[in-house]
């Protein structure tokens, strides 16, 4: 479940996909300081401070995030969390938050890493997966749709932008158990 795997974008540029270990900290860093503004805007957390990125990777627990990283040569190029609930009554659903250097999007990688999240919620149990974009995100919502979501709600006005103007949040959901076939897995 936890391996690491390798694939090609579109271009033919190869990537590595594993999870994230401790070792990876100082890379993870250096992978979000090279974000624009306005993509460090969608993420929930000040990854601009070091510390957050430490106790990240100082207190990984697989049980409640598991992190993929998509690496090419010794750059990250992607981060993709799914977040658990361990209890209650969205224990069955997995919450998906990726972010794709702009150096690598518009190439597949970000529906390569949401198509390793989906397989890995099947082989972990999970049966739903959730996830919250930007409406004005194209590129995102197409990744997420070739990987199995499909858009359920919009929320008007729900999030401001860099500029703190409103913007409309698109809900997209995966039902794992009836997108992944493991009889279908590349592996």
């Amino acid at each position: 479940m936890f391996g690491s795997k390798e694939a090609r974008l579109k271009d033919g540029t190869k990537v590595t996909i594993r999870p994230m270990t401790v070792e990876d900290e100082a890379a993870l860093f250096a992978f979000f300081q090279g974000l624009p503004d306005e993509l460090l805007l969608y993420i929930r957390h000040n990854v601009r401070d070091p510390e957050v990125v430490h106790h990240w990777v100082q207190e990984l627990d697989y049980s409640r995030v598991i992190p993929l990283l998509a690496w090419v040569d010794e750059e990250v190029a992607a981060d993709v969390t799914l977040h658990r609930i361990p209890y209650g009554w969205k224990r069955h659903i997995g919450e998906v938050r990726t972010v794709v250097s702009p150096k690598y999007q518009n190439r597949g990688l970000a529906t390569m890493m949401l198509n390793e999240v989906v397989e890995l919620a099947s082989e972990i149990g999970l049966e739903k997966l959730w996830a919250e974009i930007p409406l004005d995100s194209v590129g995102a919502i197409r990744a997420f749709r070739n990987a199995g979501f499909g858009c359920k709600a919009v929320i008007e006005g729900l999030v401001k932008d860099i500029h703190q103007r409103n913007v409309d949040i698109l809900i997209m959901v995966c039902d794992v158990t009836a997108h992944y076939d493991p009889r279908w897995s590349k592996n």
